[in-house]
């Protein structure tokens, strides 16, 4: 007889990733120390390079790297960090999954799912050259899109201009103009909370 795992008994290590079941990841390497202009590399993952991911330490990769979708300073990554996470946490929880508590100097590298770790690129790379000023803003129209409208974004962003340094250009720049420039007039349009509730979404609903 087919045996189904269940949530409780699903092997969850950094932020909703699942070690046993994973094709695909993402992670978040944070070096050590509080200087602003430190950069924080998130990398995507697949197959082979899925073993033991965040299980060990990892030297920050190479600019050249074709694994390597975000390169970020510190100053930004702490203004839109700790709202992804609450963000990403809430996720979880709906799916019956553990909750990930934001760390600024995690010991190791965080392991992401692999639908979290593409929405946490389209967040990093509209504000990768904006103004920090500009995050609250860029965060307020990141939270009112759909985690489905993210993945496309995402799909769209990575298949042209996907890599860390290939920044403002193409749909790197378009995500800028769209997420970071576009104002944000509370009020307008539907709540990220109906948006949610329309498109029948709560899930972390793509293939690992």
């Amino acid at each position: 007889m087919r045996t189904t795992t269940t949530p409780s008994t699903r092997r969850v290590i950094g932020l909703g990733f699942l070690p046993d079941e994973a094709r695909h990841g993402f992670l978040i390497d944070t070096p050590k120390g509080n200087a602003g202009g430190d950069m924080i590399c998130i990398t995507e993952h697949r197959g082979n390079d899925l073993d033991h991911l965040g299980a060990r330490a990892a030297s920050a990769p190479s600019p050249s790297d074709p694994s390597l979708r975000v390169v970020i300073d510190r100053i930004r990554w702490m203004a839109l960090a700790p709202a992804f996470w609450e963000e990403a946490n809430r996720r979880l929880r709906a799916n019956g999954l553990p909750t990930a508590k934001f760390q600024k100097n995690p010991v190791k590298p965080v392991p992401v799912h692999p639908s979290l770790g593409k929405e946490l690129c389209i967040l990093c790379w509209a504000v990768e050259e904006a103004s920090p000023d500009d995050i609250p803003n860029a965060l307020h129209n990141w939270e009112a899109l759909a985690p489905e409208e993210r993945w496309w974004l995402y799909t769209m962003t990575v298949a042209t201009t996907g890599q860390a340094m290939q920044k403002g250009i193409g749909w790197r720049k378009a995500l800028r103009a769209a997420i970071a420039d576009n104002p944000f007039v509370k009020g307008e349009g539907l709540s990220p909370k109906a948006r949610r509730e329309l498109l029948g979404h709560s899930q972390l609903s793509l293939s690992l």
